[in-house]
């Protein structure tokens, strides 16, 4: 029987990062995972979508050469979609590699199995039975699936894909319609829109996008819809059939033809294996304290499966915290500081509060915004749809929310994490200089907005 002083379950963003954590400590560490190492981010999620929007970007501003003075025969283009596939799997598989390689590199014994746990202190994988010290369980979560009429039989049967299959499917499809108005459902809404098919968005709820800041939204949908996505909230989906979606809508009953369905319509946490443990659950997933523990004694829980923030950014973080709490001291995690990003056209990012959060909580706030059309570098690359919005305490100016609607709004975001952290004041962001012309510039004026006014509006 082989003794760890670690088990990880689950290779994605938070797994795996622990486990090269716990190892460079000098612990003798093992991590288990079913499937493939970087988890859904690397394999079926962040990293494939990105490469799958950048060749939508790139077909997007070819279609637009003329703006950008260029004159070519629109007739000749077109979509390849078999060779924006192949594009986006080189990329995955020389991520994944690099994951292998980093931990091996750091002398972590891998097990390709399911992991099923007897206690905190044993698993067993392929008919191997594991001791361990401690246990994280990083097992991420899969989608959810309603109990909405067919659904799970189509499911089944391949005429509804999930955000993993549609990464892989053989041609462009001709429609879609994406069962969720989340980030997922828009992330492929946006990704298929651009590339030619009739995309519909059909959202339960009263509107999409629902935890980001309102004024923001407002801009992006007016955007999203004029590029052509056909968004329906207060949809209900009733049933689900081959190449058909029922739902009700104004009261009414309707029916919708599509040649592809989506489901995307949230997350469910992956237990599987982890009945023994008695787990204490939250609404939402495993349920942790500050520095990740569980109900049980050396078990931790990170990422998805504690259902927190399905981010691996997030899922990273809480791997760091688990282990350092595990083996030496740590300083807990800090969930209010959580930076998010949409990859849409533009895309969208923000931490902290947003101005209705801030209002509801009786917070003395001010607000400032500043919009893309009046930066030059976003007038100059033709991207004036968006703009910066900044929300600070009105005494000391302090930072508490900023929220950014731009081409490059997953990057810019950095700058008011990293202030939010050292708690940065308005004040303080008027006095770095920022680089011209660059869309980074817009922070430095909306935080002129907080302190005064802004200079070039």
């Amino acid at each position: 029987m082989q003794s760890f002083d670690l088990i990880v379950i689950g290779g994605g963003p938070g797994g795996y990062v622990a486990a090269i954590k716990a190892a460079q400590a000098g612990k003798n560490v093992a991590l288990v995972e079913k499937e493939a190492v970087g988890g859904v981010c690397l394999n079926w999620g962040c990293i494939p979508t990105k490469a799958m929007l950048k060749s939508a970007k790139v077909y997007q501003t070819i279609r637009n050469a003329k703006s950008y003075g260029f004159t070519l025969d629109q007739d000749s283009l077109k979509v390849d979609f078999p060779s924006i596939i192949k594009r986006k799997n080189r990329a995955v598989k020389k991520l994944t590699g690099g994951v292998g390689y980093l931990l091996k590199k750091n002398g972590v014994k891998v097990f390709d199995g399911f992991a099923s746990v007897k206690d905190a202190n044993t698993v067993e994988v392929n008919d191997e039975t594991l001791e361990t010290k401690n246990l994280i369980i990083a097992t991420g979560a899969s989608p959810a699936v309603p109990p909405i009429d067919g659904l799970k039989q189509q499911l089944d049967a391949g005429n509804v894909l999930t955000s993993k299959e549609i990464l892989d499917i053989k041609s462009l499809p001709k429609s879609l319609t994406v069962i969720g108005g989340g980030v997922i459902g828009v992330e492929f809404a946006t990704i298929f829109n651009a590339l030619g098919s009739e995309v519909t968005i059909l959202e339960r709820e009263s509107d999409i996008l629902l935890e980001v800041d309102e004024e923001l939204k407002t801009i992006f949908k007016n955007k999203l819809q004029k590029d052509g996505v056909k968004i329906l909230t207060n949809a209900a989906v009733s049933k689900v059939e081959k190449g058909r979606v029922t739902y009700t809508y104004n009261e009414e009953s309707e029916t919708i033809d599509a040649k592809s369905i989506l489901l995307a319509a949230g997350m469910k946490p992956n237990l599987k294996g982890l009945e023994n443990l008695e787990l204490s659950m939250s609404k939402t997933g495993i349920e942790t304290d500050e520095y990740c523990r569980t109900s049980v004694d050396g078990v931790y829980a990170i990422g998805d499966v504690n259902g927190k923030y399905m981010l691996a950014h997030v899922a990273s973080k809480e791997g760091v915290v688990a282990v350092e709490h595990m083996f030496s001291h740590a300083r807990p995690m800090d969930y209010n500081r959580v930076p998010s990003g949409i990859y849409t056209f533009p895309e969208i990012a923000q931490v902290g509060l947003t101005e209705s959060a801030a209002k509801a909580q009786g917070l003395d706030i001010k607000v400032a915004t500043f919009p893309m059309s009046a930066n030059g570098k976003a007038l100059a690359e033709g991207e004036s749809d968006g703009l910066v919005k900044l929300i600070a305490l009105k005494e000391h100016n302090i930072i508490i929310g900023a929220h950014i609607l731009a081409p490059s709004a997953t990057e810019m975001i950095a700058e008011a994490v990293l202030g939010m952290t050292l708690e940065t004041t308005a004040d303080d962001i008027v006095e770095a200089i920022h680089p011209h012309p660059t869309l980074s510039e817009m922070m430095h004026e909306v935080a002129h907005g907080i302190v005064d006014k802004p200079i070039h509006i």
